[in-house]
């Protein structure tokens, strides 16, 4: 019998002697001496590498990774620790042995396919948690814009050189939005013709991307190239963006011939990042019609926007429950007095139920708190008298109300605040503390007599009131889809907006319920800030041409 040099669980043989057993071992085994020359290897390793006994570990058929290895284990003395790399295209993890006369057995273990799937398996995690990072991002805005810019952002970012989306055209011209490596986004809108880049025109109607392959980078039009674009153009991407039931645009990407062309893989990745980014948009853009929509079919129930009425802001946003309706029973109105010595009559409300039925007893609150308006100084009597006209109405509905009357003096804003039957107003101090008005009373429209009990509110400037209805609150959502959003939430989230304006307030506080939603169904939600700006008393300012300065014009704030 000839002794064994040892194998990898035996590392620690005597002598270095072969036998036609080891010699037909699979793996390559290499016997190296002290000396640094090679002594012995079986017949993989010479089918493997083109080396003979005697030759110098110095000799360039030897791996010089496995070469560094070698003298670093001879010169250390260190325990014998696997190395890896490539030989002849293939990887390789090598085993030291080391044995008693100072040489050294390597073994060659092909470890090439369980790299592989390791690279295989990081690139589709890298993948998945891209896709993540892009659903996080665009879902937290409903503002087209802005998902614009973070999918070509992002796609610049991770896919290609350079994005471009193109928007489905809004009369003759498109949208365009360009974006470079360096993460700089550009929006422009150009009449181009979309039969000019292969596939686009497709593309644009919804049908299936060509191949990249298909598509000249040569041929491209200039409105196709971002401005600052380096470099030829080597590979292009026309990728649909699908959205529901209508395409939301297209994603061009292109790549520079100084990279590696689009894969078939990262075609593939392409799209499926294109579905994502095009689910978000045309969620952006349905909510933005939407939005347009419930502005021109309420336009005589929502008052147009005010941004500041006597030197005070105000901000409002709503949501009905049913958006195929557009309307719902949710409501606020501003009516600023006639100069700033007069209160400003503020009211936000709920009439029970949702859609078109909601929204009729929503018209005649308003049209009844319209003729109020003379004696809005008295709540009380208000509410009494609305009371009233609901009971003698054919409506089984009734209402929830929170009523103010805003002036400013001296630097502060001074509110009366009346809930009847209604979620108390929140005081957002300057200093992020969270406060819950002091008012209650019964709602309207139920018993023949109500009482209610009023609020006297101070707000220093950066404080803001914040008026809402529980359809915020009882968003129904989060991670098990069944969880209110709640009051603790609520708080909780208006702590960072002290000293904000009154329209980030809404926006944050609309956004937030709306995340938390999800896909899920909900009650109609409006939420009203009123804010003592930071930054001074300031002027009146209106939109659509309306100003506030006429006593009890009914303008407002949506």
């Amino acid at each position: 019998m000839i002794s064994s040099p040892g194998t990898p669980d035996s590392p620690h043989a005597g002598g270095v002697v072969l036998d036609t057993t080891w010699d037909g071992a699979p793996c390559p085994v290499l016997v190296i001496g002290a000396d640094g020359a090679l002594v012995e290897t079986n017949e993989a390793a010479r089918r493997l590498i083109p080396l003979s006994a005697g030759d110098d570990i110095t000799s360039s058929a030897m791996p010089a990774w496995l070469a560094d290895a070698h003298r670093r284990l001879r010169r250390t003395g260190a325990p014998a620790e696997a190395v890896s790399g490539d030989v002849a295209g293939r990887s390789f993890e090598a085993h030291p042995s080391p044995c008693g006369d100072g040489s050294v057995v390597w073994w060659l273990l092909d470890d090439t396919d369980r790299r592989l799937a390791e690279r295989a398996l990081r690139g589709e995690r890298e993948r998945a948690a891209l896709l993540a990072e892009v659903s996080s991002a665009l879902l937290s805005s409903l503002n087209v814009e802005r998902c614009m810019t973070v999918t070509a952002r992002m796609a610049a970012g991770h896919l290609a050189d350079a994005a471009i989306i193109v928007a489905p055209a809004q009369g003759r011209r498109h949208p365009l939005t360009y974006a470079g490596a360096d993460g700089e986004v550009t929006q422009t809108m150009l009449q181009i013709d979309p039969r000019s880049v292969v596939g686009l025109a497709e593309a644009l109607q919804g049908f299936p991307p060509v191949p990249a392959r298909w598509i000249d980078p040569a041929e491209l039009p200039d409105w196709a190239v971002p401005e600052g674009f380096d470099g030829p153009i080597g590979s292009v991407i026309v990728t649909p963006l699908p959205g529901h039931g209508v395409p939301a645009g297209v994603l061009i990407l292109l790549r520079s011939s100084t990279h590696q062309a689009f894969t078939e893989g990262e075609e593939v990745f392409a799209r499926l990042f294109a579905a994502r980014a095009g689910v978000a948009l045309s969620a952006a853009r349905l909510y933005a019609e939407q939005r347009s929509i419930t502005t021109t079919l309420m336009r005589e129930l929502l008052p147009p926007r005010l941004e500041r009425v006597h030197g005070v802001e105000y901000a409002g946003a709503y949501r009905a429950a049913r958006d195929h309706e557009r309307v719902g029973g949710d409501f606020y109105d501003v009516h600023p007095g006639a100069d700033a010595a007069e209160e400003t009559f503020v009211v936000l409300g709920d009439v029970a139920g949702k859609g078109l039925e909601a929204a009729v007893l929503t018209g005649k609150i308003r049209s009844v708190l319209q003729a109020l308006l003379p004696l809005s100084g008295d709540h009380q009597q208000v509410l009494s008298l609305l009371n009233g006209a609901l009971l003698n109405s054919h409506h089984t509905r009734f209402a929830t109300l929170v009523l103010a009357s805003v002036t400013r003096r001296s630097g502060q804003v001074r509110l009366r605040l009346t809930s009847a039957g209604h979620l108390p107003p929140l005081i957002i101090r300057s200093d992020g503390r969270v406060e819950e008005a002091a008012t209650q009373g019964q709602l309207v429209g139920a018993m023949p007599d109500i009482t209610a009990r009023s609020a006297h509110v101070s707000l220093a400037p950066g404080e803001t009131c914040l008026l809402y209805t529980d359809g915020i609150t009882e968003a129904s959502g989060g991670p098990l889809g069944d969880q209110f959003f709640g009051e603790e939430r609520l708080r909780a989230a208006l702590g960072p907006c002290a000293r904000m304006p009154a329209e980030a307030v809404v926006e944050r506080v609309q956004m937030l319920a709306a995340q938390w939603l999800g896909g899920g169904r909900h009650d109609d939600m409006a939420s009203l800030a009123i804010t003592n700006p930071a930054g001074g008393h300031g002027a009146l300012h209106a939109v659509n041409g309306h100003h506030g300065a006429s006593a009890r014009t009914g303008a407002g704030c949506r």
